[in-house]
């Protein structure tokens, strides 16, 4: 009799245990877990709050729809401090303790993603970058795992190509930071030069300067028609304020699309009245026209945007916004998180409408957004203004 009691005691003890356990393997699939890394402290945080910003949001609108695939968003979020150890310290931890179904955001540093991208692609796990530089995602036969939301830097230099073209610049002079993303945007710069037969003078600084004057005299002295400013650095002002001391201000002074904020133009003040920036279309959603389908996307987020957070939204947080909704499509596609399936789905995504743009990838190309979703943009009277559509 004791034996049969033993026996009846360790069989329903077995079926509870199973029952835990498959309990916990219920659990633990009944979220899509997603891992992010920016910078929301430190000198790159300038950026880093409005992107996180822009992932939050997202986050919560899939989760109040129903999530992903019938599972909702399990978001985990380290600031990387604008540190890349601290970055690749924050990307192990979602890999080897949150076991995250993928990662999307790359510290807002392009050099921070790149360092990334080598732990995401050893452990096969899909990365989306949110950062800017073309190096990201080629090649891509050694970024199989890793895709970003921004335009490629070659792809921003044909959109420029294509103004000069239209204004008959043929002269140009490069200042790009000495970060990966100033130096990555001067190696797409020789590419497109080569095709559309522009003369390009090269000259770089640190992120941290504060004195570009030896710079710019050997500018000015070079006569050339256009001058890039290649940062997203507070060295952009110092750019912008000593062409202004140096009367370089009506040489057709040229931002890149990382120094489109507003603060940084208040920062320059007047030395900002004759500078463009090549920006995507959303810092002047209100002044495309009716036809441009982005019009409609942007005036949505913008709603929901200062709806929850009480101001206007940046490009920055559009592009980690659609960065989000980008993994959502993927896992959707994959019809779960497994992570071969979703790499896979994330490359079939074509004709996709974005905030940002309308993305396009493929098993060769990476990174969705073409020229055609670029402007050049203008700042006068507080905001950002149209200045060249096509």
């Amino acid at each position: 009799m004791k034996t049969e009691m033993l026996s009846k005691l360790a069989s329903t003890l077995l079926f509870g245990a199973a029952l835990s356990f498959a309990s916990a393997g219920v659990f633990a699939q009944s979220t899509v877990k997603i891992g992010s890394v920016l910078s929301v402290t430190g000198p790159a945080a300038f950026l880093g709050e409005d992107m996180k910003a822009g992932m939050e949001l997202a986050v919560e609108e899939i989760n109040a729809r129903g999530g992903v695939a019938g599972k909702k968003i399990d978001w985990v979020f380290y600031d990387a401090e604008s540190q890349t150890q601290k970055g690749l310290t924050a990307t192990r931890r979602l890999l080897d303790q949150d076991k995250v179904d993928m990662i999307v955001g790359g510290g807002n540093m392009s050099g921070m993603a790149i360092a990334m991208l080598g732990l995401t692609e050893r452990a096969s796990v899909p990365f989306i970058s949110t950062e800017g530089s073309t190096d990201i995602v080629t090649p891509v036969a050694d970024r199989q795992w890793t895709f970003k939301s921004t335009a490629d830097d070659e792809q921003v230099m044909e959109r420029l190509a294509d103004y000069f073209a239209k204004k008959g610049i043929k002269k140009v002079a490069f200042l790009g930071d000495s970060s990966g993303f100033g130096q990555g945007a001067a190696v797409q710069l020789k590419k497109v030069a080569a095709r559309r037969g522009l003369d390009v003078m090269y000259e770089s600084f640190n992120p941290a300067d504060t004195d570009l004057t030896p710079q710019l005299g050997k500018i000015k002295a070079a006569g050339v028609q256009s001058v890039i400013c290649w940062t997203v650095t507070p060295a952009g002002v110092v750019f912008l304020k000593q062409a202004k001391q140096l009367g370089m201000e009506s040489m057709n002074l040229i931002h890149s699309y990382g120094f489109v904020d507003q603060r940084y133009m208040e920062l320059a003040g007047d030395a900002a009245k004759n500078l463009l920036l090549v920006s995507v279309k959303f810092p002047v959603g209100a002044q495309l026209p009716d036809t441009d389908p982005q019009k409609q996307r942007i005036a949505a987020l913008t709603k929901s945007f200062e709806a929850k957070y009480k101001r206007k939204p940046n490009q920055f947080a559009a592009q980690t916004y659609d960065a989000i909704y980008l993994a959502r499509t993927a896992i959707e596609r994959a019809g779960g998180s497994d992570r071969t399936k979703v790499r896979d789905a994330m490359s079939g995504i074509a004709n996709w409408p974005g905030v940002g743009g309308v993305f396009n990838f493929s098993p060769q190309r990476h990174s969705g957004l073409s020229k055609d979703d670029l402007v050049l943009v203008s700042y006068r009277n507080g905001a950002f203004q149209l200045a060249d559509y096509k």
